[in-house]
């Protein structure tokens, strides 16, 4: 494909940008703030006090009594429904599992929420085939693992063989394996639940948003391996525009398109030289495509922490500013995106870059 066929000034982007189809994008982010989480488990292995945990506040009526909660108990936080249902087996003539199964069904992520303390028994193994039929992914999680400390390991290689799959081990008295644990594994098993999260819990905003920026980032390089110049900016733009829309739905912002279009265009020129050097690159078969992965990978990355920071300061950060703050956010990326530590795993959660 010919060179001529790419952006050759600032004008070129920004074409790009009108050309996007701002409305479907928009539109499905605005999805995913929908995103609907159920917490499903047997009696008394703590579903409701992760509820309050998660969302902040008591909500959901928290008893040493056995099966307290008698019927489904849902709050919203912002668009994002959190379910507490009925523990699995019946108390006071209750038929907890149908109720359970009926709001499983209308879950996009199921919540196994299982007894440390009480032990991973057969009838969790029921359980969870139970909810296999439902056929939503599912994460399982085991509560007051702080309780049980010396004897964890062996439950959980027990809970594994059980259930062909190993709990992540957690407390929702003490917060124990939620942001480290838990939230990954949601993260992972439901992307689409990602925007919602970030958007109904602030604690932890800053570590869902940074692995958005990262995910991107990741698969932009991927999308730039391709070895004909040219064809891949489009795609690029789509998905940084998409990681932008993502972002600022995450702090809660209205889904306005007109947000995400003024940052990208601040940057465009910026934007501009990193597409013309990542297409020329591909001039050079294999080393050369490398490194327009890493272009792209590193420029995606820029713009998802200056969009952070751009949302976290109230959209207040503008021109000259802004493009400043891109180009030091890409000089970080090298460091950030081919250098991980394991420390940094604890570095984002607190909201670091």
């Amino acid at each position: 494909m010919s060179l001529l066929l790419l952006p050759r000034q600032m004008e070129d982007v920004h074409t790009l940008l009108r050309s996007l189809d701002w409305h479907t994008l928009g539109h499905e982010v605005a999805q995913e703030t929908q995103a609907r989480l159920v917490i499903v488990g047997p009696v008394n292995s703590g579903k409701s006090t992760l509820f309050n945990r998660l969302h902040g506040q008591k909500i959901s009526a928290v008893s040493a009594v056995p099966g307290t909660t008698k019927g489904v108990v849902e709050h919203p936080i912002g668009p994002f429904m959190l379910v507490d249902t009925p523990g699995f087996g019946e108390v006071w003539g209750i038929d907890r599992a149908a109720i359970a199964r009926e709001a499983a069904q209308d879950a996009d992520l199921i919540l196994l929420l299982l007894d440390a303390v009480a032990g991973v028994r057969q009838s969790d193994h029921d359980l969870y085939l139970t909810l296999r039929s439902v056929q939503r992914p599912i994460i399982v999680a085991l509560n007051k693992a702080d309780l049980v400390k010396k004897d964890l390991p062996w439950i959980l290689e027990n809970a594994e063989k059980l259930l062909g799959v190993r709990p992540i081990p957690i407390s929702a008295q003490t917060g124990m394996g939620i942001v480290e644990g838990l939230l990954p594994a949601i993260l992972s098993a439901q992307p689409a639940v990602a925007v919602a999260m970030a958007r109904a819990l602030p604690d932890v905003r800053g570590h869902i948003v940074n692995r958005i920026i990262r995910q991107t980032a990741w698969i932009n390089a991927l999308v730039s391996l391709q070895p004909v110049p040219g064809l891949d900016i489009p795609i690029l733009l789509t998905s940084q525009t998409r990681m932008v829309l993502r972002i600022a739905a995450a702090y809660g912002e209205p889904l306005n398109v007109s947000h995400a279009r003024e940052l990208l265009t601040t940057i465009a020129g910026s934007l501009l030289s990193r597409y013309l050097g990542s297409q020329l690159a591909k001039l050079v078969p294999g080393p050369g495509w490398l490194v327009s992965a890493a272009i792209s990978a590193i420029s995606t990355w820029g713009i998802g922490q200056a969009a952070r920071r751009y949302f976290e300061a109230g959209r207040a950060i503008k021109g000259p500013e802004l493009r400043g703050l891109y180009r030091r956010m890409r000089a970080l990326a090298p460091k950030r995106l081919f250098h991980f530590r394991p420390r940094e795993r604890q570095e984002k959660s607190k909201n670091s870059v």
